[in-house]
C-alpha cells in the first residue's frame, strides 16, 4: 500500500467502504425487522417468530397494526407505519376499541375495513373480540339478526360446504340464505385448515361470503349469540 499510486490509494479505499456498507446493510435490515417482529408480538399481533425476516407471516402482522391503527393496509413497514409502531401510545392488535356509531346494547359488531368483530355485552362491555375473513362484495353493511334463513337452521355445529369437503365448525347464521360465521374450514379429509389463523384480520383471503374466525371465537359466537341477537356490519 505505502508505494501504491495515489489514484489507486484513493479508489482503493472506496472499494472498500462500498463493501463494507454492503456487508453491514443486510445485517442492519434483519435487526430492524427483528425489532419489529418484537414489538408486532407484545401488541399482539401475532408476527411469528422475532428472526429478522419479513415474509408472509410478519406482514399479515404489520397489516393487523395498520387496520387498527387506522393506517394504509400495505404489511411494509413503511416510515409512518414504523413512526406508530414505535411511539409512546397505540392500538393494540387484539384489544382494539368498538367502532363509533355501532348501535347500543347487547350485540356483536364487525368492521369489514379492520376484518374485525366484537362481541358487546348489553352494559356496553367488551365479552370477546378477535380478527376475521370476510367477502365484503357477499355481505353488505348494514343490521342484521341471528336466526334462522331460507329455512336453513340458525346453528349447526359440524357444517359443511356446498361440495362436502369442508367442515364449517360451529356455524352460526345471520345473512340470509347461507352467510354465518364459523371456524376456518377445515378439510374433512385430514382436519387442517384451508389457511392458518395469521391470515385472519387481513385482506390476503377472501371468504365466500361468511366470516371465518379462529376455533376459539367460534365457540365465542356461538355461546354468545342466541335467535334475534343484532350483528351489524359496519363497512
Amino acid at each position: 500500500m505505502c508505494g501504491m499510486h495515489p489514484l489507486r490509494r484513493t479508489a482503493c479505499c472506496l472499494l472498500g467502504v462500498a463493501a463494507l456498507v454492503l456487508s453491514t446493510a443486510p445485517a442492519d435490515a434483519a435487526a430492524g425487522a427483528e425489532k419489529a417482529q418484537r414489538r408486532l408480538n407484545q401488541l399482539g399481533c401475532n408476527a411469528g417468530p422475532a428472526d429478522g425476516r419479513i415474509e408472509t407471516h410478519t406482514r399479515t402482522a404489520i397489516t393487523r397494526f395498520q387496520s387498527a391503527n387506522g393506517l394504509a393496509q400495505s404489511g411494509r413497514l413503511t416510515d409512518r407505519t414504523k413512526r406508530r409502531l414505535y411511539a409512546a401510545q397505540q392500538v393494540r392488535c387484539d384489544r382494539r376499541p368498538v367502532p363509533a356509531r355501532s348501535a347500543t346494547g347487547r350485540r356483536i359488531v364487525v368492521s369489514q375495513r379492520q376484518n374485525y368483530v366484537w362481541l358487546v355485552r348489553a352494559d356496553g362491555s367488551v365479552a370477546r373480540q378477535g380478527p376475521t375473513v370476510d367477502n365484503p362484495s357477499a355481505l353488505r353493511p348494514g343490521t342484521y339478526r341471528a336466526g334462522p334463513k331460507c329455512g336453513r337452521a340458525a346453528k349447526i355445529r359440524d357444517n359443511s360446504d356446498a361440495s362436502g369437503r369442508l367442515r364449517l365448525q360451529n356455524f352460526v347464521r345471520f345473512a340470509p340464505c347461507g352467510i354465518g360465521f364459523h371456524r376456518v374450514p377445515q378439510y374433512r379429509s385430514n382436519g387442517v385448515q384451508i389457511h392458518p389463523d395469521w391470515y385472519l384480520g387481513t385482506n390476503a383471503k377472501e371468504s365466500h361470503g361468511c366470516l371465518r374466525v379462529s376455533r376459539s371465537m367460534s365457540f365465542a359466537i356461538w355461546g354468545f349469540t342466541s335467535r334475534g341477537t343484532r350483528v351489524v356490519v359496519k363497512g
